[in-house]
């Protein structure tokens, strides 16, 4: 089964819609509602069995979204910018939540948090906001790694006795991610200020075509 770009149908043009309520962006709400459960399980509950049904649960709604938006023809100009916050918020939630539940060390919050701050920090520079920029293979492959990587981080914690082969194999799946996390940001760095330079942020409300 086609993993990536799973949905698009052949010989059909893909169309940013100016729509709001659509399905995928339904379950992307439902993926930030679920940002807060996980860590109420795994804080306060400590029920990490089910902290990881939560973290698969948000996994699947994240490619079922993916794969309507474009069977559909559903997808839409918010969905593009919902989508990679839904998906940057839920990850560094789990990397917070297994830091502080000393599941996780510190390092690997740093790891993801870092470049992501400094590339929203060029985006708020260059561009005020979202600049648009389409999410690259490597991206999608980072983050598919990052999210089974850190559940099974979990799932491990729920098996029993550390260290375990279970943890062995998230751990060598999160080196990956992380591999590709870094690269990827370097990649979108570039995209960035490439951007910047062909369409140069425009300068003062006259500019922008607001009253002054």
């Amino acid at each position: 089964m086609r993993l990536i770009g799973a949905g698009t149908r052949r010989g059909a043009a893909l169309t940013d819609h100016e729509v709001v309520f659509t399905v995928p962006n339904v379950l992307t709400v439902l993926r930030f509602l679920g940002v807060p459960l996980f860590m109420w399980l795994v804080l306060a509950r400590e029920q990490y069995g089910y902290g990881v049904l939560v973290l698969a649960i948000m996994a699947g709604t994240d490619w079922v979204d993916g794969y309507v938006a474009r069977r559909f023809d559903q997808m839409s100009r918010l969905g593009r910018v919902l989508d990679p916050i839904a998906d940057r918020l839920a990850l560094t939630a789990v990397a917070v939540t297994l830091v502080i539940a000393g599941i996780a060390p510190w390092w690997l919050l740093a790891a993801l948090v870092i470049p992501d701050a400094i590339l929203l920090a060029l985006c708020i520079v260059f561009f005020r906001w979202h600049p648009d920029l389409p999410v690259s293979i490597l991206g999608k492959v980072r983050m598919a790694a990052l999210l089974l990587g850190t559940p099974l981080l979990l799932l491990a914690k729920a098996v029993g006795s550390e260290p375990n082969a279970l943890q062995v194999v998230a751990w060598i799946i999160l080196v990956i991610g992380l591999a590709g996390h870094l690269i990827a940001a370097v990649s979108y760095y570039r995209a960035i200020v490439e951007k910047h330079r062909r369409e140069p942020r425009p300068k003062g409300p006259a500019a922008e075509g607001r009253p002054t």
